[in-house]
């Protein structure tokens, strides 16, 4: 929509976006896979200044609306969209984890766009709010997965994001665990190096080729290749405390591959459905356990990315969770 004929009007709206992983060893900034962890968002106008309610793994977050993430990207999409002035409600409700390398600000980001254009009582045009979340963002692996769901690919040609929609084998099962403590993307951004040697960056491209072999075949020997990486995850690794005793739990309890989950502090394994037991305990103990603040569980990938949400099932979530 163009800034120069905005809406009359905004609407009543509600949307749900999935969680994610991404870089998944190889792929480095530019794989993300959805899963079936949510973040629910709802809009209801209002005249008076706009204000935020959250519940779940939201409710902790600081008050302050200027640091909010959902907020601050429903506000920008409406002013692109030629809407400076909001009042009313933002509901927000979460599953995700938060700092624990399962995308929750992208998931954030993507719930504002996708907010603001329902608002607006618009078709969400998912390229677009791709490049949207990615001026935002700066990174567009996890808005990628949130917005298309499944295993998705970006790639940039100038400075537009492409995704690209990649098969993914029903026979491979996902286990997620985390300690009590986050990691900032800031602070593991800041961990990375500012050149590596070519020969690396060479050896990742193949692992990248294995990885997304393993992805869609359920080839054990692949994804243990393609979960491999000397792009970040040795320089992210020591920021979490009990990584490398969580990874080798994770292999010796069944898992095929395992690696950082996003930049961390989580981690993913790979696994056969029938080890998803063994591997989640096997975690969850290297973590300390769940007295410490740690947890792990079973994850299965959302094929729909971002959907509408009844707002009124969502009011009703909220009142029943404050």
């Amino acid at each position: 929509m163009s800034k120069s004929r905005p809406p009359t009007s905004l609407h009543t709206c509600g949307i749900r976006v999935p969680c994610s992983t991404s870089n998944l060893g190889a792929g480095f900034d530019c794989i993300g896979l959805a899963f079936d962890r949510y973040l629910d968002a709802g809009y209801e106008p209002g005249a008076s200044d706009l204000r935020i309610r959250r519940a779940g793994t939201l409710r902790d977050l600081p008050a302050n609306m200027a640091d909010d993430r959902l907020a601050a990207a429903f506000l920008a999409e409406l002013s692109r969209r030629g809407v400076d002035s909001v009042g009313g409600t933002l509901l927000a409700t979460s599953s995700i984890p938060i700092a624990r390398g399962l995308g929750s600000s992208g998931a954030a980001t993507v719930a504002g766009i996708a907010l603001a254009v329902a608002a607006c009582g618009q078709e969400l045009d998912r390229d677009a709010a791709l490049a949207a979340a990615v001026r935002m963002e700066g990174h567009p692996d996890n808005a990628a997965a949130a917005l298309f769901g499944g295993l998705v690919a970006v790639a940039s040609a100038g400075h537009v994001p492409r995704a690209m929609r990649l098969p993914l084998s029903s026979e491979i099962a996902f286990v997620f665990g985390a300690p009590a403590t986050g990691v900032s993307t800031e602070r593991a951004r800041a961990a990375l190096p500012k050149h590596v040697p070519h020969s690396a960056a060479a050896r990742n491209l193949g692992r990248m080729a294995a990885l997304l072999h393993g992805l869609a075949n359920a080839d054990a020997e692949s994804l243990g290749i393609g979960f491999s990486d000397e792009l970040h995850v040795p320089y992210r690794l020591p920021l979490i405390a009990h990584a490398n005793r969580a990874l080798e739990a994770a292999l010796k309890a069944g898992a095929w591959a395992v690696t950082l989950s996003g930049s961390g502090s989580g981690i993913i394994a790979a696994c056969p459905r029938a080890a998803e037991p063994p591997v989640r305990q096997a975690v969850l103990d290297a973590f300390g356990g769940s007295a410490s603040g740690a947890d792990a569980f079973v994850l299965r990938a959302d094929m729909n990315g971002v959907q509408p949400r009844d707002f009124g099932t969502l009011r009703d979530a909220l009142r029943g969770a404050s």
